[in-house]
């Protein structure tokens, strides 16, 4: 019964935001009582950290299985990209922004881990892409995976960007080609282009 909530309950913090959704919200989801909920869950507070770990996990395996297979390093990112969309609805609730927002300690509590998981997964990255022409030699790249970091941080803050002009799919798109010719090769261009014209919806 745990994980069945555990999984409902990151599907409506997903959809409608870590505020929104309230515990009476996801009993009626599953049809079941609040008080099962609560026999698993002693506040919502905990069952709110509860889900925010279980999503990192299941992300962070995810990342690690799209690294094994070795793609093109642009293809790479755009496959980590379009994977971490599946857990960002494109709606106005703004999971990350509630989360932060009125659940400062839980979201403290797993950034640190995302910043390790995305560092390393960009460092990978950047070493392979110089190592295969993709990317430019001699670019630093600590500093460069610590600003797509700030980046993709950046990017979901609702005051700088509204959701009713910017799409979470339209930021990550601006946000991914901005980050790729800061740093392509005239060969990672050319594959850049070539990928975006044979994969319009990606």
């Amino acid at each position: 019964m745990r994980e069945k909530i555990l999984n409902t309950a990151s599907e409506m913090f997903l959809a409608y935001g870590f505020k929104s959704v309230t515990m009476d919200d996801i009993a009626d989801k599953l049809g079941i009582s609040k008080k099962t909920i609560y026999a698993n869950f002693s506040t919502k507070v905990k069952l709110v950290e509860a889900t925010v770990h279980h999503l990192f996990s299941v992300v962070q395996e995810g990342i690690k299985k799209i690294q094994s297979e070795e793609k093109n390093p642009i293809k790479e990112l755009y496959a980590v990209r379009r994977y971490g969309m599946n857990y960002v609805n494109d709606q106005k609730a703004s999971p990350h922004y509630q989360l932060n927002k009125y659940y400062p300690r839980v979201a403290k509590s797993v950034e640190g881990k995302y910043f390790n998981v995305i560092l390393h997964c960009v460092i990978a990255n950047l070493e392979r892409g110089i190592t295969t022409g993709h990317y430019r030699s001699g670019i630093p790249i600590s500093f460069i995976a610590r600003i797509h970091f700030a980046g993709i941080k950046g990017v979901k803050d609702p005051d700088l960007f509204p959701p009713e002009e910017y799409s979470n799919q339209k930021l990550m798109d601006y946000f991914l080609d901005y980050h790729l010719r800061a740093i392509c090769t005239s060969k990672g261009l050319e594959t850049l282009e070539e990928f975006k014209n044979n994969h319009e919806h990606f």
